[in-house]
């Protein structure tokens, strides 16, 4: 199950992977609130989303998008806060977190760790065999999130602490190395920029 945070769109996917790289959709989703609403009623929203998901398709894993941006932290403040209550539910459900930025996303999904939202539209529905890409974005990019975390085979679960997955130096994935495949190149090369930059672009929601 993939999440991609938002306090106005919060996206929830569902996946199911068999073997090799094949994948197909079992559910998707967007949580709604309105900027009117008090933060907390809001959250509280999305949370009974994110709970009735897990309670109603019992995945084996949740895959959350790891936040963090220079700009906009009005935005990015009601994202992070979304990504709390994934990884709150996670540990209420027992089940294993994984965390991806978005440049290990795109780059999972389009093989471009840059690659556009209409990009990554686009190749959700090549690889989930959907009639249209899905609508709006923050499904696709749920989606996307499950795709990633199937594709790496749960290798960032996050049952140990792993400063990486919160921002913190060091701990990058290895981008070298004669067992890594070409797609786990992309992935670690992607982690690099973003960390380079030290941002992500700003989410095109409200908060």
């Amino acid at each position: 199950m993939g999440v991609d945070p938002g306090l106005t769109r919060c996206g929830i996917g569902i996946v199911e992977a068999s073997n090799g790289r094949r994948v197909q959709m079992v559910a998707v989703d967007v949580a709604r609130t309105k900027p009117e609403m008090a933060p907390h009623y809001r959250l509280l929203l999305i949370s009974e989303a994110i709970e009735e998901a897990i309670a109603r398709h019992q995945p084996d894993v949740l895959a959350v998008e790891r936040v963090f941006a220079q700009e906009n932290v009005r935005s990015v403040t009601g994202t992070a806060q979304v990504a709390g209550i994934v990884m709150l539910a996670a540990a209420k459900a027992g089940l294993p977190l994984g965390m991806h930025t978005p440049s290990e996303v795109k780059a999972a999904v389009t093989g471009n760790g840059r690659a556009e939202k209409n990009q990554v539209q686009l190749m959700v529905q090549r690889i989930l065999r959907l009639d249209a890409p899905p609508r709006p974005k923050d499904a696709a990019d749920a989606l996307a999130i499950a795709i990633c975390h199937a594709w790496r085979g749960g290798a960032l679960h996050m049952d140990s602490v792993d400063r990486a997955q919160h921002g913190g130096a060091g701990m990058l994935p290895r981008a070298e190395g004669a067992d890594l495949t070409p797609a786990q190149r992309i992935w670690a090369g992607a982690e690099r920029i973003s960390r380079r930059h030290g941002a992500v672009e700003p989410k095109e929601r409200q908060s």
